[in-house]
């Protein structure tokens, strides 16, 4: 027992370069074998060139308030850089099916990736392809970065700032189908308005013609004249005055009810104008929705792949699998043979 603890303890501090001397031609063979593989995988694999586009996001959601708003806390500034809810924003219309849909489209991905169009799972290999090839990243300074990888490094640029074009075009289109809506229910209700002010001036305008304008002015009048018929003793004339002031008795009331709900009303009709006008401002108006720092350009070296890297790793994890193996049967056979 003492016997083979000190056979294990020699082995552990005295025994390697023995035990390396021992296995070197299976060691040296599999590390030669390695290398030799690697170096024609690394050889073999198709270059890659990486573009970047770099961006901030804008603050701007409506056009409207960000240039015509009364109320504007500066939150709406169109020249303010958007924070981490405004990136995330971002980030999550960077990801969408359209803006992929239209770059697989205009650049013919399908083919450009060599994917089989017979293929049963075209779409999916398709979209994995793009997903390795396109990434968005959220930086710590709350900018976003559009990388693309490419075997051409003009196709990689290109694909880049197409993506960063096509932010503004989806998020004017998301926009717009809302404001366009809006503009819609607005306007409805502005022609509403204008009916509704349309049918009480005609109400007021059937009042007038019984001879009321002001009832104030003429009721002062009115009991004025009547006075001074009596005083004279004009009869026809105070029953004529007398006639007059209880029209002017009777329908004073609605007259003014009538009157004061138009001034209301008026005031209603100017608030929804407003809301029209800043309203069709969003749905046929657009601005940028990003401050480019960095357009994408064609790089001049490769990104990928990192041949001495692949290399190095391939050798080093091969050697140290056979290692292992090689421990592996030597513990068997100290084993048997105990």
């Amino acid at each position: 027992m003492e016997h083979n603890k000190e056979k294990i303890v020699g082995l552990d501090s005295g025994n390697l370069i023995v035990f390396f001397y021992k296995w070197r031609k299976p060691l040296l063979i599999v590390t030669l074998i390695a290398l030799l593989s690697s170096i024609v995988v690394s050889l073999l694999i198709e270059n890659k060139y990486e573009s970047t586009v770099v961006l901030f996001p804008t603050t701007t959601n409506s056009i409207s308030k960000a240039l015509f708003s009364e109320n504007n806390s500066g939150k709406e500034d169109i020249l303010r850089f958007g924070e981490e809810e405004e990136a995330e924003q971002m980030l999550q219309i960077l990801n969408s099916d359209e803006i992929r849909n239209k770059i697989i489209q205009k650049y013919n991905l399908l083919q450009h990736y060599d994917i089989d169009a017979d293929d049963e799972y075209k779409n999916t290999k398709l979209q994995k392809e793009y997903e390795n090839n396109v990434t968005f990243e959220r930086t710590k300074f709350m900018s976003v970065e559009i990388n693309v990888l490419d075997h051409n490094a003009d196709t990689a640029s290109m694909i880049a700032n197409d993506i960063a074009s096509l932010l503004d075009t989806v998020k004017n289109r998301m926009r717009r189908e809302v404001a366009l809506e809006a503009l819609q229910i607005v306007e409805t209700e502005h022609n509403s308005q204008i009916a509704y002010i349309d049918e009480l001036n005609d109400s007021l305008n059937g009042i007038r013609k019984l001879g009321i304008i002001n009832v104030q002015t003429q009721s002062e009048r009115l009991t004025e004249q009547m006075a001074i018929a009596i005083l004279q003793g004009k009869n026809s004339a105070v029953a004529v005055l007398k006639d007059r002031l209880d029209t002017l008795s009777k329908y004073s009331g609605i007259f003014t009810s009538v009157q004061d709900e138009i001034t209301l009303e008026q005031k209603r009709l100017t608030l929804i104008r407003s809301k029209y006008r800043e309203i069709k401002v969003d749905a046929e108006k657009s601005l940028q929705h990003k401050f480019i720092v960095n357009n994408a350009f064609p790089a001049e070296k490769k990104s990928y792949p990192i041949r001495w890297l692949i290399v190095v790793v391939s050798t080093l994890a091969s050697f140290l699998l056979a290692l292992v193996f090689i421990l592996f049967l030597e513990s068997i056979k100290s084993i048997k043979f105990n």
